[in-house]
Parts: C-alpha cells; sequence; structure tokens
C-alpha cells in the first residue's frame, strides 16, 4: 500500500478543495514524491487543473476515467484492476521528473452520480443497510482497488471528494488514513465541518461493526482557504469564524492560504 491515503473533502463547495488537492499534490513531486490524484467530484475540477477539456474529451472519457472502473463493478461485481484507469498528465511531469517526482491521476466524470444512485440501489437504497451483504464489498471497493501492487510505488494518495457524503464519497473515506478538510473561514464552511466530523464517526462504527478488520480515518486537520486581511489583521467576521472552530476540538494548521 502507498505511504498515505488522504481524502480531501468539506460538505460546502467553493471552499478552496480542489485547489488545495491540486498544489499540494504537484508540491509534492517537485519534492520528489510519486503522487496519485484521485478525482471523485463529478465536477472533474481536479481533472481539468491538468487536462484542458478537449484533451480529456479526445483522450480519456470515454474508457480513461475513474467512472468506467466503477461502472466495471457495477456490471459485474468484479471491477477491472484500478491501474489501468491511471492516466500522466504530461505537461506537470515534465516539470517534476528530473528532480524524481512524479504526478498521476485518476480523472472524473461527469457520470459519477448515476455511479453513486446506482451503488446506492445495491445497498437498498439512501439508507446503505449494513446487514446487506454487500455493505462491507461496496464499501471497501476503492481499498480493495488501491490495494493492488502497481500502487504501492506512491508515496502519497489524494483522493478529492464531492461535497457530499453519498457513495462514492463513502468508498474513499474507507481507502484513507487521514481526512484534510479545507475550508473557508465563514459561518457556513465551519458549521458542516462539526457536522462531517458526526458523519465519518457513524461510517466508521457502521463499517467496522460490519468487517473482521476495521478501518480508523482521521481528520488530520481543517486548513482555512482564501483568507482576507485587514492591514495585517484577518477580517473580523472570518477571525471570528475561526474562533468558533477553536471550541470544537479538530486539528487546525497554522498555515492558512
Amino acid at each position: 500500500m502507498p505511504s498515505s491515503v488522504v481524502a480531501v473533502i468539506n460538505y460546502k463547495g467553493g471552499v478552496g478543495k480542489t485547489t488545495v488537492t491540486a498544489n499540494l499534490g504537484a508540491d509534492l513531486a517537485a519534492r520528489g514524491r510519486r503522487v496519485l490524484l484521485v478525482d471523485l467530484d463529478p465536477q472533474a475540477s481536479l481533472t481539468f487543473s491538468f487536462f484542458r477539456v478537449d484533451e480529456w474529451e479526445d483522450q480519456l472519457a470515454a474508457d480513461r476515467t475513474i467512472l468506467q472502473w466503477y461502472e466495471s463493478f457495477i456490471g459485474s461485481g468484479a471491477a477491472h484492476p484500478l491501474r489501468k484507469y491511471v492516466v500522466s498528465p504530461p505537461a506537470v511531469n515534465a516539470l517534476v521528473q528530473p528532480d524524481g517526482g512524479r504526478l498521476d491521476l485518476l480523472a472524473s466524470h461527469l457520470g459519477l452520480i448515476e455511479v453513486d444512485l446506482d451503488l446506492a440501489a445495491g445497498l437498498g437504497g439512501a439508507r446503505f443497510q449494513r446487514t446487506n451483504p454487500r455493505f462491507p464489498r461496496i464499501h471497501r471497493m476503492l481499498a480493495d482497488g488501491l490495494a493492488d501492487g502497481a500502487f504501492d510505488g506512491y508515496d502519497a494518495i489524494l483522493i478529492d471528494c464531492a461535497p457530499n457524503f453519498n457513495m462514492v464519497t463513502r468508498t474513499a473515506i474507507v481507502a484513507s488514513d487521514h481526512v484534510l478538510v479545507p475550508a473557508r473561514p465563514d459561518y457556513l464552511s465551519t458549521l458542516g465541518i462539526d457536522y462531517l466530523r458526526t458523519r465519518l464517526s457513524g461510517l466508521v462504527e457502521e463499517y467496522n461493526s460490519a468487517v473482521p478488520e476495521p478501518i480508523n480515518p482521521e481528520i488530520v486537520g481543517v486548513v482555512y482557504t482564501m483568507i482576507q486581511y485587514a492591514g495585517a489583521n484577518v477580517l473580523k467576521a472570518q477571525q471570528a469564524s475561526m474562533d468558533r472552530m477553536e471550541q470544537i476540538e479538530i486539528p487546525i494548521f497554522r498555515q492558512t492560504i
């Protein structure tokens, strides 16, 4: 398995989640690390950070995105090897490879919206019944895909999750060692973080009750984005939101964006 698998998630969109994922991945690769980015957001913003739309349409959309991998599982119950869908963005790799780095991508597709519905249907609808014998297997499918020895060489795998807690996102959480939460310091962004923690705990409890090998993905921290200043100080409204976050005892990175 790779050194670390990190799910990047926030319930609220527009908080810089994809920007954090893309730049963290690129920076690690520039430092000589081997990085895999996994785009599980149907908006595919992470994918389009490294491929133009026309490149995606011509080279990836039909058979080189993670959509086709999920569909292979839904269609047969046995997913194709995940490694078949890994692509290497040429422009960024031309910059990082001289220093020994590498950045690969599992590209996204708008059709992931339908995958969420199909996977949920396989578990009896939106309640995701853990008594369903397929519950562990469906939730572990991404973890099983990444267990392929082809992924052992990566120093880090970063998963850009959609701003929801649907089935595709749940497979990402089960596959992850850590959870990173980008957030704007405003009321709506920070309000959802405590709820996200509750949902994470609920999923872990549900999943662990159904399997012999438990998981324990931990929130490694909240990273604040889109900070605004008045002179040398953070705007009062943003600082008030940051102060509220201190009260719910979730790790917070000192570095802001």
